[in-house]
């Protein structure tokens, strides 16, 4: 058989079974049984991205099943061939979201099966960033489940995320290989269709980040091939249908790498036959193109941003250092270049072995830091960065930050031989890494002792904090010279560019003022690049000459003109990888915020996903805006639009997380205590002529402020 009669053989065996699971869920719950994917705004979204059309019911399925098969064409070239791959992999979605009818949950531990909307985004910053340089797609049985948990272990200690179809599921659970989201390797399902939930990751990735048209099939197949880092790793033996998929993922611009020489046929850099499987990750790297930032630190486990999302569970903990019950604390200060002897690390109080099996402690750990370019505002960017560094230490897990931490470290790193001096060691060897433009020495003292941890806390910590808060918050958008562009999130949304300024930070909550500083301080021609706000149009709307001149530039053209301070008039676009996502509410006259985490209906009439499926992909939204969640409690949020009043509506999660701040705003402007009182969340209810009623009954100031619209 050729490579053609294998790809138009699996094709069709999987053709004839969608037909036949179509037909049987049409004679066992009728035409208008409705099907969709969970918690996504693209029912089915492959499908739906490849043609335009969404499938709500049953008998639309079967409709979209004789659109499927007008591509199963069946000339031997290559053109009918990747499309027979495209069609079987709609053929596995069509599958696959049969298994969800009537909210059912197909999927049990460890399996995943469909990920959300959510996830995805979620995914976004990390992908541009190249915290996740790559997706891996490991299919089938390795010849022994040694080989195969060793090639998922070495895509995730360099921060790949792997997903994982067939029978290497089982062999990482043999082996008691540790997979989940929050490791990054993530078991979608035992059948071969399974294999569709990260084609859809892909394809979904086209939708929110890159505004691509749905039904523009060759617009979605560059922007995969461009833009997401994915391959395929097949192990032999190959039947037909796994070939047939493998057309599809090369049509998508994965390229396939198998073990399996029985009657396969090579495509240079698109099927790739290696049968030495532990080289299958070199092979994988190189076909796809991606380069892996190599970080060498002298710790025994090891270092990824794989592991970020670990969690350390009470009976796996070694030994606890808890902010929250003991005095803690994490701290940088600049010091002269004659205070620092280069890569110190000194302990002092007693090592991690010194301590009881799941005992609480105190820590505190002051990284001094020097350089002829180094500034005082850099040290709380420099701290920020901490969270991440010590979660991508396998087997420690971090939360808070200042002197509100807790690290665990578990009994496998410990056994390992981890130790406190190697927190040291990766706060060095980072910080050296990634600020080398401003950081030319660096030391880090690490205290265990209480009355050391006390006293570094309180008088040297505290009133650090205390010092640089002040200055934070009497700083004005209108206090500084310059604004900053970033455009990091380009690598998945190519037109969208954020204006970064002291009240209003980067979308996805990651990037403030400060950061994006520091960071043009360090890679003068990297994203963050220095805007000035010279030439004011609208002070009202906060828009800028300058601003509109550099938005055009960064957006090569594709934008016009923004405005700062305005959902209604030339908002800021969005990428995709937003923390929340503020939306208009005409029947109350104000505006509902949705964060990502939130997996209900708003008084919108629209879940997160939704709502964001109109914003992402660097489009303006009039009436729509993507943002952090620390934007929310800013003078300037809607400025133009009343501000902060406006807010009818939250998830009580996010509104609990905001209160404070809000509060706080809201007493400052409008003199209203407690504002977050009379803002409404699911537990009052979702109905949009409820919420007035509710926010009447309040005396919400939204309903007496002038139309939106």
């Amino acid at each position: 058989m050729t490579l053609f009669d294998r790809v138009f053989s699996g094709n069709d065996a999987v053709f004839g079974l969608t037909e036949g699971a179509i037909d049987g869920a049409i004679a066992q719950y009728g035409e208008d049984k409705a099907v969709k994917f969970p918690e996504t705004a693209y029912s089915i979204p492959c499908y739906y991205a490849v043609t335009g059309t969404k499938v709500n019911n049953l008998k639309e399925l079967k409709e979209a099943l004789g659109v499927v098969k007008t591509l199963m064409t069946r000339e031997n070239r290559l053109n009918d061939a990747f499309m027979s791959g495209v069609a079987t992999a709609l053929c596995a979605e069509f599958i696959e979201v049969l298994k969800y009818i009537d909210g059912a949950a197909p999927y049990a531990e460890p399996c995943y099966g469909h990920l959300s909307d959510a996830i995805i985004r979620e995914l976004g910053v990390p992908l541009v960033t190249g915290d996740i340089p790559g997706v891996a797609v490991i299919l089938g049985s390795a010849p022994t489940a040694e080989e195969g948990v060793a090639l998922v272990k070495s895509y995730q200690a360099q921060g790949i995320l792997v997903t994982l179809v067939g029978g290497i599921i089982d062999q990482c659970a043999q082996l008691g290989y540790k997979t989940g989201a929050n490791v990054r390797v993530i078991p979608l399902g035992k059948d071969v269709t399974a294999v569709i939930h990260v084609v859809s990751v892909a394809i979904r990735a086209a939708l929110i980040f890159g505004n691509v048209t749905p039904g523009d099939a060759g617009s979605l197949m560059k922007y995969t091939m461009e833009r997401v880092p994915a391959f395929v790793n097949a192990f032999g033996p190959l039947d037909d249908v796994i070939v047939a998929c493998g057309a599809g993922a090369i049509a998508l611009g994965f390229p396939v790498i198998t073990n399996e020489t029985e009657n396969i046929f090579r495509v240079p850099k698109s099927l790739i036959v290696q049968e030495d499987v532990s080289k299958f990750n070199a092979t994988s790297l190189e076909a796809r193109d991606i380069k892996i930032k190599i970080t060498n630190i002298d710790i025994p486990v090891a270092f990824a941003s794989a592991f970020e999302g670990e969690i350390i569970r009470r009976g796996d903990m070694q030994v606890e250092f808890d902010g929250s019950r003991v005095d803690c604390c994490e701290l940088v200060q600049s010091k002269e270049m004659s205070e620092i002897e280069d890569h110190r690390i000194e302990l002092i109080g007693p090592d991690i072995d010194e301590f009881e099996v799941g005992s609480k402690h105190s820590i505190a750990y002051v990284v001094e830091v020097a350089g002829k370019s180094m500034q005082p505002d850099f040290e709380p960017v420099f701290e920020r960065k901490f969270h991440s560094y010590i979660n991508c230490i396998e087997g420690v897990m971090h939360t808070g930050q200042r002197d509100m931490i807790r690290v665990r470290i578990s009994k496998d790193a410990f056994a390992a031989g981890f130790r406190a001096k190697h927190i040291g060691e990766v706060l060095y060897a980072q910080v050296k890494n990634e600020f080398e433009a401003v950081v030319d020495k660096c030391q880090v003292k690490i205290y265990t002792n209480p009355e050391d941890c006390t006293k570094v806390r309180h008088e040297t910590a505290i009133p650090a904090f205390d010092k640089r808060d002040e200055r934070l918050s009497t700083m004005t958008d209108e206090s500084v010279p310059v604004y900053y562009s970033c455009i990091m999130c380009q690598a998945f949304s190519p037109s969208h560019v954020c204006v970064v300024t002291p009240e209003r930070l980067g979308l996805c909550g990651a990037v403030s003022w400060l950061d994006a500083k520091a960071t043009n301080e360090l890679d003068p021609n990297g994203p963050c690049q220095v805007i000035t706000k010279e030439k004011i149009i609208d002070e009202r709307i906060g828009e800028y000459e300058d601003v509109n001149e550099a938005v055009r530039k960064f957006s090569q053209g594709a934008l016009d003109d923004v405005s700062l301070y305005s959902i209604m008039e030339k908002p800021m676009t969005s990428c995709g990888c937003f923390e929340c996502i503020c939306g208009i509410e005409p029947f109350s006259n104000g505006v509902c915020i949705a964060n990502r985490e939130y997996a209900g209906l708003t008084p919108l009439g629209m879940t997160f996903p939704e709502l964001a499926s109109m914003t992402g992909g660097g489009v303006q939204t009039p009436g729509f805006m993507g943002h952090g969640k620390h934007f929310i409690a800013s003078k300037k949020f809607m400025k133009a639009e009343g501000g902060i009043e406006r807010i009818v509506w939250m998830p009580k999660d996010l509104k609990d997380q905001v209160a404070e701040r809000v509060n706080e705003t809201a007493k400052d402007l409008y003199g209203i205590d407690n504002f977050c009182d009379m803002i409404a969340d699911e537990t009052v209810t979702t109905d949009p002529e409820e919420l007035v009623a509710w926010l009447t009954e309040k005396g919400h100031p939204a309903l007496t402020m002038d139309p939106m619209m």
